[in-house]
């Protein structure tokens, strides 16, 4: 991504920055990734590249309120105005599928954070982004059993749980596999079992 940003807004560079990293972390480990590639990535000097971050820290942070804004932000688009909540509930788990595969580095990045021992501010953000996604999804479940469509006495707090699992488990046998596309082939047959789960059954 080798870019002349000279010209660029403070506000302009940091995001070309978190692009940075999110694109490297695609290539390695995140917790490998050091300054000095990030700023060959941008063509800078480390000493230009602190100027916008003055920590490694702080420009995890950037970058985990980047992800958390963009996955958040384009679910809420997407579901803004559907009625069905089972509509809605698919379209949620594949718009997070899609993001996945269009930014390969974002769950490196999240699993790298969540499995380091200290609070880390980057974390913290993870954390409460988890919270505010099961939170979308409970208030869906909650919904789909008022339009009696999702069984009445589905553990709305288990089902989102199961939900975000299932979403990892493929995200991982992709990182695995080494390509995040192959999860969008098994992405419907895997989410029709899922409603077999919750939906309410016809008498």
């Amino acid at each position: 991504m080798k870019r002349a940003i000279k010209n660029l807004s403070a506000e302009k560079r940091r995001l070309v920055t978190v692009e940075a990293v999110i694109q490297l972390a695609a290539e390695k480990n995140p917790e490998h990734i050091t300054t000095l590639q990030i700023a060959e990535r941008m063509n800078l000097t480390q000493g230009a590249l602190f100027r916008h971050f003055p920590t490694k820290n702080a420009l995890w942070q950037s970058v985990m309120e980047w992800l958390a804004s963009q996955l958040l932000g384009r679910i809420d688009r997407v579901i803004e105005n559907i009625e069905s909540a089972i509509e809605a509930l698919e379209l949620m788990f594949m718009t997070h599928l899609d993001f996945v595969v269009q930014h390969p580095g974002v769950p490196r990045m999240i699993f790298a954070e969540l499995q380091r021992p200290d609070k880390s501010s980057a974390k913290k953000i993870v954390e409460t982004m988890l919270a505010s996604y099961s939170g979308r999804l409970e208030k869906l479940f909650k919904k789909g059993i008022a339009q009696g469509k999702i069984h009445p006495g589905l553990d709305v707090s288990s089902a989102s749980v199961l939900f975000i699992g299932i979403v990892q488990g493929l995200v991982m046998q992709s990182l695995i596999a080494g390509d995040t596309s192959k999860m969008l082939s098994n992405a419907k047959p895997v989410f029709a079992l899922f409603l077999q789960a919750i939906k309410k059954r016809e008498q």
